[in-house]
């Protein structure tokens, strides 16, 4: 197995940070060397840009169609009338089902339970909860044994782990955390039992998180039809839906643009999509490739690459749209709510570590197909560079050619770009009108916008989109890869959930 060296790992966490900086200066200094390259890679940049907005849309509102779809359907009864001898039993298959958490209060952590009891066409003692605690909270054991109290017979069981804070070489987390409570369910629950680990499916998510009623009956009929199942992740939509009325504008805007990007990501035509926040696969997968790494921030990603090699590029994720419900990022006041949206995204964004490691798998793993690995590498690579740059080229990268070089202005190109933009970008509009509709539609009854004064403040908001997007998502995320590019370490932090 090829290997790279520490000193040519070092290089690659360089590249996220490289490419970022030398996109963004790019029209500085190419403005007055080689401004119609300039130009012309801003109008590339506006045409790609365009197509993503379109495609966006397109997919979004499909979307809208197939969630409405699957909410409704009776997956059991689905099952009956399709099933195949191929197919595994309905009632054999368990759900074990991780939430780890660390500071999160008994209220938040109860929400998300309750929403497992409301769970439909499926047994409930068919779903294994796995209150994933860290030993090193001290209020711990009193909330978990508050919880379990308060849930006991509700599922097939409700067990309880303590993630110790002293093991050699683990990064402080959701991954490493993920890792522990999975190893001890396998040798004190699965092995212990006799229980076919073929039959088990592994859910993870966030406290906050709050699955749509028919996800599990949804997960259970694509869980024992597909003949690849232990090839696969499950994603649903993940939307910002639990408390949108309770959070600052500038975060709510990021929220509503995620939420219909996230439909549309899970449907992308090439497949090349990832697995994210709240997801599924088999256990015998996860037990295959050796659980989440445990010296990682962002696991989610992480976790579909680690699997994507280990299993010679087979592995791909499949849509479920019974949509996830979570938290926004909230705090004591305006500014902390700001504060913790900044830290949650550049926690995100951290993800670029994804970059040199998926690159040295591709280089440790020659009996994957050259193309498969390229396009994985590419999308990690596209993702969270478009991340930290859009910003820049679409607000500067057709002004500051004509600003810094008047010359250039007086050319038919120079003078015809930032008219191009604005056009480009007021077509861009129409596709926002429509997806903050979608959104509204989308809602729970509980969330959805209330009255005149509602409306007004609803669409009034958008005026701030530049400096929302600007401070709440590109900013942390050029922070994180500016840190990586030179060498600092992210710590670990955990956005409060109230």
């Amino acid at each position: 197995m090829k290997t790279i060296s520490p000193r040519a790992y070092r290089f690659l966490e360089m590249i996220p940070g490289l490419l970022a900086w030398s996109v963004i200066l790019f029209p500085i200094w190419g403005s007055f060397f080689v401004p119609k390259a300039v130009a012309y890679f801003t109008i590339a940049f506006l045409v790609y840009w365009f197509y993503q907005s379109l495609k966006t849309v397109y997919l979004g509102t499909k979307g809208y169609k197939l969630i409405q779809k699957a909410t409704k359907a009776n997956w059991q009864k689905k099952y009956q009338g399709e099933k195949k001898d191929n197919w595994l039993e309905w009632k054999k298959i368990k759900h074990i089902i991780f939430i780890p958490n660390y500071n999160e209060t008994a209220r938040k952590l109860a929400a998300n339970l309750s929403a497992l009891v409301k769970q439909k066409q499926i047994d409930k003692k068919q779903l294994i909860v796995v209150l994933a605690m860290e030993a090193r909270f001290k209020g711990a054991e009193a909330k978990a044994k508050e919880l379990v109290s308060k849930f006991k017979g509700q599922f097939g069981d409700l067990i309880v782990t303590y993630h110790p804070s002293d093991i050699e070489g683990e990064v402080i987390g959701k991954a490493s955390n993920e890792a522990w409570a999975a190893k001890i369910i396998k040798k004190e629950v699965i092995d212990k039992r006799g229980w076919n680990i073929r039959y088990l499916t592994a859910t993870t998510c966030d406290s906050d998180a709050r699955f749509h009623t028919h996800y599990f009956s949804n997960l259970t009929y694509h869980f024992a039809k597909n003949p690849n199942r232990y090839h696969r992740f499950w994603q649903s939509p993940i939307f910002w839906h639990n408390n949108p009325n309770q959070i600052p504008a500038p975060i709510r805007i990021i929220g509503i643009l995620g939420n219909v990007a996230h439909i549309a990501d899970i449907q992308q035509p090439d497949g090349l999509f990832f697995n994210y926040s709240a997801y599924s696969l088999s256990f015998q997968l996860l037990d295959t490739i050796g659980y989440w790494d445990t010296n990682i921030i962002p696991e989610d990603w992480h976790i579909f690459l680690q699997a994507f090699f280990h299993q010679q590029g087979k592995i791909t994720v499949e849509p479920l749209f019974t949509p996830t419900s979570i938290d926004a990022p909230e705090g004591i006041n305006f500014w902390d709510a700001l504060k913790n949206r900044y830290f949650q995204c550049q926690r995100h964004a951290w993800g670029a570590t994804d970059i040199p490691y998926s690159i040295s798998q591709a280089v440790a793993h020659p009996e994957i197909p050259l193309s498969v690995r390229a396009f994985r590498i590419y999308k990690v690579i596209k993702t969270h560079l478009v991340w930290s740059t859009n910003w820049f080229i679409l607000t500067l990268g057709a002004s500051l050619p004509a600003f810094l070089n008047p010359d250039f202005f007086q050319t038919s190109l120079g003078y015809n770009l930032p008219r191009f933009s604005q056009a480009v970008l007021t077509i861009c509009l129409l596709f926002l009108f429509i997806a903050i509709t979608l959104d509204m539609r989308l809602r729970p009854k509980e969330v959805k916008i209330k009255g005149f004064r509602g409306m007004i403040i609803h669409w009034g908001q958008w005026i701030i989109m530049p400096i929302a997007t600007l401070f709440m998502a590109v900013l942390p995320a050029l922070d994180a890869q500016t840190k990586l590019m030179r060498g600092k370490r992210l710590e670990y932090f955990i956005t409060r959930k109230y």
